[in-house]
């Protein structure tokens, strides 16, 4: 690892707790619009159609906007709750609002950033929304740490595009192999550097199985026994 000099790091699920505080989130909005659901029940469908979009969102496969209305569309008709188009639409313009307000971060994110931060440049790349990753950054007081942020929306495509990697790598002025990406997600983070010439670490906070030639951490201070 002598080698590098840059470390760009996914925001959601690896440094940002997307999880906690999107529950949050939902239980505000359905708070102030009186949605009388479980909202546990409305959860547990919700996480997994909202991972559903957001992979056919990576691949190009839907819009921003289809993403944005069609996840709690979906997730209303599993749980059988009839919901207008107008409140779906009010939902997600307040949830995208009130997202950023809640900023519980993954245990050690800001030690761990410390560490690195006088050693490395930092980076993030995401494909999150512009609108709510910098106020995610800026109100969990993240941003004093990374030199550039670079976003899909900026990029004009996703992660694991190629395109994208490499907009960040001539962002950054750096070598693929002064470079190496931490992220969550093993297509987009892990496989999407890799296949770009750039070193990985997969941040496994669920603990799924790895193949031993891949470099993982479970928790983000294990980090340091890579950098």
């Amino acid at each position: 690892m002598n080698k590098i000099k840059h470390i760009f790091f996914d925001l959601d699920h690896t440094l940002w707790d997307f999880e906690a505080n999107s529950n949050i989130a939902f239980e505000t909005i359905f708070r102030k619009h009186n949605v009388g659901i479980d909202l546990q029940k409305f959860l547990n469908y919700y996480r997994g159609i909202n991972q559903d979009y957001w992979r056919l969102y990576r691949n190009e496969k839907v819009t921003k906007e289809e993403l944005r209305i069609g996840r709690l569309k979906d997730t209303f008709k599993k749980i059988k709750h009839h919901a207008t188009y107008e409140l779906i639409d009010n939902l997600s313009i307040d949830y995208i609002e009130i997202l950023p307000n809640n900023n519980q971060l993954f245990e050690g994110a800001h030690e761990i950033l410390e560490h690195l931060y006088s050693k490395y440049k930092l980076h993030i790349i995401t494909n999150g929304f512009n609108e709510v990753q910098y106020k995610k950054l800026d109100n969990s007081n993240l941003s004093k740490y990374f030199d550039k942020i670079i976003t899909s929306e900026d990029a004009g495509v996703k992660k694991p595009n190629p395109i994208i990697f490499n907009y960040a790598l001539n962002e950054a002025q750096a070598s693929p192999k002064e470079a190496i990406m931490i992220g969550d997600n093993w297509e987009a983070d892990v496989m999407g550097a890799i296949d770009n010439g750039i070193d990985a670490i997969y941040f496994n906070y669920e603990k799924q199985p790895v193949s031993e030639n891949i470099k993982s951490v479970n928790e983000l201070l294990e980090l340091k026994k890579y950098l």
